[in-house]
């Protein structure tokens, strides 16, 4: 058996010294995410710190953002509508918040972080395709900018927890996929105004500009979904007891056109798995295609069928 020399010790500790500077230098890399993740962690349990986290986020890694700080206001509706339905309170809570709900606004508030780190200096590069367009938002705060970045990072989350979501119930699981609805609808406003209102297309950009106050109405989604967490009856009956606005906007404007919404947002966030959640026209994120019948209105007012041949996309 050939003898065995050994190691001179000068190698091990440059192998050494190496593995260390490799690890220093993949943590420094990483500088932005791991700030980000420490932000989110920080305010999991406290739907205020959470709301107070986006308030800074707007207001940029350096100090005052004034072409920012307008869009705050469509991003804290849509926060504030789930904080006051109760599903970001912590797992103890009695009751407690929703587990995929709280995932799901731990992935758009830790997207947000990592841009505003990454800009103010922090070292490494963006993690996600939702990290990179709000890179892009910072850099150009527009309406469909913003939509853009809010939208994708809402879409990563519905794709990474589909597992949480199968075990909410399934009336909840029902307004999941009207709040996603809801949020692509808002951004074709801006992005595809004759996809998302036809004839009415000049009016689109301004009706879904997240900086005033029509953009709250279709994110805070208070006049679509009830208040209150966990839900307790059916889905019929809370079909049934939608507000009039909100059912005519759903049944006559925005599901004659969802598959088309669907196909257009996939290609706009660059996120294709975003037609998984979809098919003939008809949500499907933890839903079951054969239930598709609670995407009809089978007793379409005049006024509805008025309002869908007059938006009718061309």
């Amino acid at each position: 058996m050939a003898r065995r020399h050994p190691i001179p010790r000068w190698v091990g500790a440059i192998v050494a010294a190496l593995r260390y500077h490799y690890s220093a230098m993949t943590q420094y890399a990483g500088a932005a995410l791991a700030s980000a993740e420490a932000q989110v962690a920080g305010a999991r349990d406290d739907p205020a710190a959470r709301l107070a986290l986006v308030v800074r986020t707007y207001h940029g890694p350096t100090g005052p953002a004034p072409r920012h700080l307008p869009f705050r206001r469509a991003a804290l509706s849509f926060l504030r509508w789930q904080a006051h339905r109760g599903v970001l309170n912590p797992l103890d809570n009695s009751p407690p918040g929703s587990v995929w709900w709280r995932a799901v606004n731990e992935r758009l508030l830790r997207d947000g972080c990592e841009a505003v780190a990454l800009v103010g200096g922090l070292a490494g590069e963006p993690s996600s395709q939702p990290v990179r367009l709000w890179l892009e938002f910072i850099a150009r705060p527009t309406g469909r900018n913003w939509f853009r970045a809010h939208n994708a990072s809402i879409v990563v989350a519905y794709l990474e927890h589909r597992d949480l979501a199968e075990a909410e119930s399934a009336p909840e699981r029902f307004f999941m996929n009207v709040a996603l609805v809801r949020v692509l609808y808002a951004h074709a406003l801006v992005g595809a105004p004759r996809l998302a209102l036809g004839r009415f297309a000049p009016l689109g950009r301004l009706l879904g500009d997240p900086r005033v106050g029509m953009a709250g109405v279709f994110l805070s989604l208070r006049r679509v979904l009830p208040n209150r967490y966990p839900l307790a009856l059916d889905v019929e009956r809370y079909i049934g007891d939608e507000q009039r606005l909100g059912r005519l906007l759903d049944y006559a404007v925005i599901v004659p056109r969802l598959q088309r919404i669907y196909e257009w947002s996939a290609v706009e966030l660059g996120e294709p798995r975003l037609l998984e959640l979809v098919r003939d026209g008809n949500p499907i994120y933890a839903w079951p295609f054969e239930e598709r019948h609670v995407w009809s209105s089978p007793h379409m007012p005049p006024v509805g069928r008025a309002l869908e041949r007059v938006t009718r996309a061309r």
